[in-house]
């Protein structure tokens, strides 16, 4: 039996490179570790769902990083100002969560609506909404920290270090995204459009496809996604400053490219975007524990990944071409 390896190849990337971390230190496979480094992924890996869809309909989301910055500012600032009106209870936690969710789908909505509406280029659009919100929370934050009040992080902690059957609540709900994203791309009228209009949206356009209303909703999803990852980096931290969620538009591209989701668009692969964010989740975690090369160099590492999975899904475009 031949395989396939354009498919399985991210697959097969992970499983060789958790075999040469575990061999180089045993750690890495300890359970403890293993749940570190899941949860921790589970934030990229909720906005790389979200960045499978716009990029697969032919779009891309810079502001993804900033956006979680500025989302995190405002839903500790909505908390420990209604702490003293509402009192410190799950009550003021979900509206804090409320202001998340939907700043992150109103975000979304603004960066799909100049795309769509307004026809500037997403490039331009995210760059410049990149820059604008790590600016607001850099402002509303006074150039230093917006920290959750005490007893508030303390009640909202439980949200990101608890769980079940030890498994804590960010790998359940990244799951749970995972495959329901997986579902939408393969088994749903919207996934199928959002492939078309990558693949190319005139011709979507000309079969009934209404291509400016998928473009926006892949953006306000993707949104919504930056919201709910929000929701449970707040209480891991409990703070938010300039630097909150730096680069995270780096490694949620790279997740999506490395698992064979095409950077022109036309061809989404959710499972493959999972993939490629533990490989980098994991690259990471290899490089912490062993003393292989510097971890400072993780973000170098990132970008040399990125420009080989492009060589590689130009190199099998060229291949099938011919």
């Amino acid at each position: 039996m031949k395989i396939n390896f354009h498919t399985l190849g991210p697959l097969i990337a992970l499983i060789v490179l958790i075999a040469l971390g575990a061999m180089k230190n045993p750690a890495l496979l300890a359970e403890a570790n293993l749940i570190n480094v899941l949860a921790r992924s589970a934030f990229i890996g909720l906005i790389a769902v979200g960045m499978t869809f716009v990029i697969t309909s032919g779009g891309l989301d810079l502001s993804v990083g900033s956006m979680a910055a500025f989302l995190a500012g405002i839903t500790i600032l909505a908390m420990n100002t209604l702490a003293p009106i509402t009192g410190t209870n799950w009550g003021t936690i979900l509206l804090g969560m409320g202001v998340a969710l939907l700043g992150g789908l109103a975000a979304g909505l603004i960066n799909g609506l100049l795309v769509t509406k307004a026809r500037i280029e997403p490039f331009i659009v995210t760059l410049g909404t990149m820059g604008i919100y790590r600016s607001l929370v850099t402002w509303i934050a006074d150039g230093g920290t917006l920290s959750l009040a005490s007893d508030m992080r303390t009640l909202y902690r439980p949200v990101y270090y608890s769980g079940i059957l030890g498994i804590t609540w960010p790998i359940i709900v990244f799951a749970l995204v995972a495959i329901l994203g997986q579902y939408a791309m393969r088994n749903t009228r919207f996934g199928r459009h959002v492939e078309a209009i990558g693949s190319n949206d005139r011709v979507a356009h000309y079969s009934a496809v209404d291509v400016n209303r998928v473009k926006l909703m892949t953006y306000v999803l993707l949104g919504g996604l930056v919201g709910l990852a929000t929701i449970l980096y707040v209480p891991r931290l409990g703070s938010a400053s300039g630097s909150t969620g730096m680069l995270w538009e780096l490694e949620a591209i790279a997740s999506v490219i490395i698992g064979g989701t095409a950077l022109k668009g036309g061809t989404g692969r959710v499972w493959g975007t999972v993939v490629g964010v533990l490989i980098l989740s994991f690259i990471d975690n290899i490089l912490n524990l062993t003393s292989i090369v510097s971890p400072y160099l993780n973000g170098a590492i990132q970008g040399v990944i990125i420009v080989l999975a492009v060589v590689l899904q130009r190199g099998n475009s060229a291949a099938n071409a011919r």
